[in-house]
């Protein structure tokens, strides 16, 4: 019963390969008895990650969504791999922004679309 590791021992976790691009990623318990699959060997700052998407690491070995924003600036946190994967289309991280995004392909369109024909020599009377 006495203390024998430096660290706790991680809970069941392990590597697996993504089925849709074929990189591994490990398989991490959560708070809520769950398994996550986050991408191997990235920890980025907190802060550059939307708050919904922010798995941070307990002293367990546990990880739990870290939704506090802001978060402190020496935060670090884990990301799933679902977002990394090169296979998988990036989900919607802020709606607004893919509004945006769509609106600014639909002017682009319209700059590309050719000049309206020029006006009649004469106007037809109208009344």
């Amino acid at each position: 019963m006495g203390h024998s590791e430096e660290r706790p021992r991680r809970l069941g976790s392990g590597q697996s390969r993504c089925p849709y691009c074929g990189l591994l990623q490990d398989r991490v318990a959560t708070l809520e008895q769950d398994w996550v699959l986050l991408e191997p060997d990235m920890c980025p700052p907190a802060h550059t990650v939307p708050p919904e998407h922010r798995w941070i690491e307990l002293f367990d070995g546990r990880v739990t969504v870290y939704g506090v924003c802001p978060p402190d600036q020496f935060q670090r946190c884990r990301v799933e791999h679902g977002l990394a994967c090169p296979a998988r289309p990036l989900p919607d991280l802020w709606p607004w922004l893919t509004s945006l995004r769509g609106e600014n392909a639909r002017r682009v369109e319209r700059l590309d679309d050719p000049a309206p024909p020029p006006p009649p020599e004469e106007w037809p009377n109208a009344g």
